[in-house]
């Protein structure tokens, strides 16, 4: 037997002696209704906080079943047969829904998005902006006939994750029909989101409002979008920060990509003007401005869906030819190319804000490197919650988007042979996060008359 096949094996004993523990102490196992549009074999960013909290909360205990799309809906998925086999292995069950209007999501969804089909996509989108329609209605709308069998006492706790609201919106439809608690997990804020292009309309911020006040508690992934929240809607101690994290098991297998120089690797998606990879290309030039021999052969790789814009300032910046661009890739190649970098970037912005809606964006991107254990350069603002991961871990050092001569010092020192420190990594592991988030969903459950758990 390989060391695959034992630590397989080994998860299946102890997810059947633990369960069966649970289920003897509890009578029976709550059961968890799980409303995740993204959710594994999608190569979506959402998809590894899904696939953390539905596994963690089956291994604690939860009878889970996650309403998401199925797989065919997605653009791009990656291992469906190794998920199906993660499935059976961990306990969970699924209820596959069709996606509707896929021409609001066309880069990420399987429709006809080119030449003709992408200007008529392009029409669709602007219209549904103008009218507020939320890019997620198909799915809710699909979802909730996948649904539509389901009756009292099948769920005892319905648990949606969002973007997009439609996920929230389901939920407290679902949660009035089944007699059942909701519970509302943000990714990214809705109506103060830092990268929504226009303002909220007061007519999504009231439904918020409302929404809010029906759930019997909230998660979100950073301390200041829970202040957000709390200042915005008065939610009060029905929030809770559950950030998102790393799975250890999920990375073990790793193998790091053999670069054969300084690689300095950004893996992602860019926002622009305010998430572009500028600064780091201008640190790179004033590397090469400074070199004096000293410094090993460098290279910046990026593995995503935007190399143009990449290309466009490498070109502006002058270092084009250490650029290397690998295209959108699968999770795995990603994780490879993070673990045998020497240094991963994740930027959250380059713009020194001091608003609590750019403080609070800790892109999943720093958990890889973190659980990875490769140093990181951080972009972000002043104050930032990202910058606090990166100071618990030590696993780095944060920068403005301005201090072009701080970043090409710190890849400098790394050049040289400097080191970083690693502590309180664990911290940031899924196993421990979803203990938190067992601990306030029970809570919901004892609080909840129409609920017989022991």
């Amino acid at each position: 037997m390989n060391n695959t096949e034992m630590s397989t094996a080994s998860r299946v004993d102890f997810i059947e002696s633990y369960g069966a523990r649970r289920e003897e102490a509890l009578g029976r196992r709550p059961r968890l209704l799980f409303l995740a549009r993204a959710f594994p074999p999608a190569r979506n960013a959402a998809c590894p906080r899904t696939w953390n909290i539905a596994k963690h909360l089956a291994r604690l205990g939860w009878d889970v079943t996650v309403v998401t799309a199925h797989p065919s809906v997605w653009r791009h998925i990656d291992n469906p047969q190794e998920v199906e086999d993660q499935l059976r292995i961990e306990g969970i069950q699924r209820i596959l829904s069709d996606h509707r209007w896929r021409h609001l999501e066309g880069h990420q969804l399987n429709c006809w998005n080119e030449g003709l089909g992408w200007f008529i996509g392009g029409i669709f989108r602007a219209v549904a902006r103008r009218l507020g329609i939320d890019n997620g209605v198909g799915w809710r709308i699909a979802a909730a006939q996948a649904c539509s069998r389901l009756s009292k006492g099948d769920a005892d706790l319905v648990l949606a994750t969002a973007l997009p609201v439609s996920a929230f919106r389901l939920a407290k439809k679902l949660s009035e029909r089944l007699g059942c608690p909701y519970v509302m997990d943000y990714r990214d804020p809705l109506t103060q989101n830092p990268h929504r292009k226009s303002a909220a309309s007061s007519k999504l911020i009231q439904e918020e409002k409302r929404l809010l006040a029906g759930s019997a508690a909230v998660t979100i992934v950073s301390p200041s979008w829970a202040e957000l929240l709390k200042r915005q809607h008065g939610v009060g101690s029905k929030m809770h920060v559950i950030t998102n994290g790393y799975d250890p098991e999920d990375l073990s297998q790793v193998e790091p990509v053999q670069f054969g120089h300084f690689a300095i690797v950004y893996a992602g998606v860019f926002y622009p003007p305010k998430r572009v990879i500028t600064p780091i290309l201008y640190a790179l030039k004033r590397l090469k401005e400074q070199c004096d021999g000293s410094m090993s052969e460098y290279y910046f790789h990026y593995y995503g869906p935007h190399q143009t814009h990449v290309l466009d300032e490498a070109r502006e910046a002058g270092v084009a030819p250490h650029v290397v661009l690998h295209g959108h890739v699968s999770r795995a190649e990603a994780y490879s190319a993070i673990k045998g970098a020497n240094v991963a970037v994740v930027i959250t912005s380059v713009v020194d804000e001091a608003s609590k809606e750019a403080q609070g964006i800790v892109t999943g991107k720093i958990f890889e490197a973190v659980g990875l254990g490769t140093p990181i350069l951080l972009i972000c603002p002043s104050g930032s919650d990202a910058e606090i991961v990166i100071k618990d871990t030590g696993l780095g050092q944060a920068f403005r988007g301005n201090d072009v001569e701080g970043i090409a010092g710190f890849l400098r020192e790394l050049m040289t042979g400097g080191q970083v420190r690693s502590e309180n990594v664990a911290e940031y592991s899924w196993a421990n996060i979803g203990k938190k988030l067992d601990t306030i969903l029970r809570r919901v459950l004892h609080t909840n008359p129409n609920v017989q758990i022991a």
